[in-house]
């Protein structure tokens, strides 16, 4: 439904966007990540159609952003992340307001709206002028133009800035919720927030795709093997020598634990049982093991080892 082919843009000498690649099919949560300044936004309003890509293609439900820009924009729900409202308008009268730009009938309209302010959870605040709104209601009078018209295509910039945590819940729950029926894009800075909306995630930075998948996928992209965690009945520095004697463990720590216990983490890099091979340094040198076991990299680690530089 959503098909980005080699999207470049620049702003004079800098190069926002440097040969974007990816699709997104319908009931598809993509989680667009990455850094302040990566090439997110960018790379949102030229699928919005509000900038015109130096090079590549991007198509909404095979209609061109640029060649087709009308019926484009016809197939798409967008919220920015600054979101445009009229202070000076009541939340009924804005979304009316959209209503008629999005070419809804007439007759249609005012069903329409109520059903989306009941969607997005803003009863209460229809009757409100726009400007009176909290951060959290003005992101929810955003996301209801956004859906006002049923569109199949949803793009949204940082939907969650700034709200507090029963507000993020709330939207997330949306998101999820009506992102089964839409291709969906959306994006942000935070790892948590990808992987608790998203059914997969590409992150980008300094313009260019540097990993896309599955939770799961961008954890083996980050490489760097299995973590396990432990803890054994044997002196810090003793055991710290052992586990650096196996071969293919890395990242060996070991901390006092008390009471002649120590704790220990490190990382597996060739598949090996590491839990076996921890068993026997413990039986050979009449330690007693407590507990071993596997640890999945955080998706914050994830990020982190994916971005730097």
């Amino acid at each position: 439904m959503i098909d980005v082919n080699g999207v470049v843009k620049r702003f004079g000498t800098t190069l926002a966007v440097d040969g974007v690649t990816f699709k997104v099919e319908k009931g598809e949560i993509l989680g667009f990540l990455g850094p302040n300044g990566a090439g997110k936004s960018t790379t949102m309003k030229v699928l919005t159609t509000y900038l015109v890509p130096d090079d590549g293609t991007a198509k909404v439900l095979d209609h061109d952003v640029v060649d087709d820009a009308f019926e484009a924009r016809r197939l798409v729900g967008y919220l920015p992340e600054r979101v445009p409202l009229y202070d000076d308008m009541r939340v009924e009268d804005y979304l009316g307001f959209i209503a008629q730009a999005r070419a809804i009938p007439r007759g249609e309209r005012a069903a329409k709206v109520r059903s989306t302010v009941d969607l997005v959870g803003l009863g209460r605040m229809i009757k409100k002028n726009c400007g009176e709104l909290s951060r959290g209601f003005r992101q929810r009078v955003g996301l209801a133009q956004a859906l006002l018209h049923d569109p199949p295509i949803l793009i949204l910039d940082e939907p969650t800035s700034g709200l507090d945590p029963h507000q993020i819940i709330e939207i997330r729950d949306l998101i999820r919720r009506i992102g089964q029926e839409k291709a969906t894009v959306l994006s942000t800075h935070i790892m948590q927030e990808a992987s608790a909306v998203a059914s997969r995630i590409l992150i980008i930075q300094e313009g260019r795709i540097i990993a896309d998948g599955t939770a799961d996928d961008l954890r083996r992209q980050a490489g760097g093997g299995q973590s396990f965690r432990g803890r054994i009945q044997g002196p810090e520095a003793a055991v710290a020598d052992k586990l650096r004697a196996i071969s293919g463990l890395s990242d060996i720590h070991v901390r006092p634990a008390g009471d002649g216990w120590s704790s220990f983490s490190f990382r597996v890099v060739d598949g090996q049982d590491a839990g076996a091979e921890v068993f026997r340094m413990a039986r050979d040198n009449g330690w007693t093991l407590a507990e071993v076991g596997s640890t999945d990299l955080s998706l914050e680690d994830v990020y982190l080892r994916l971005t730097k530089s």
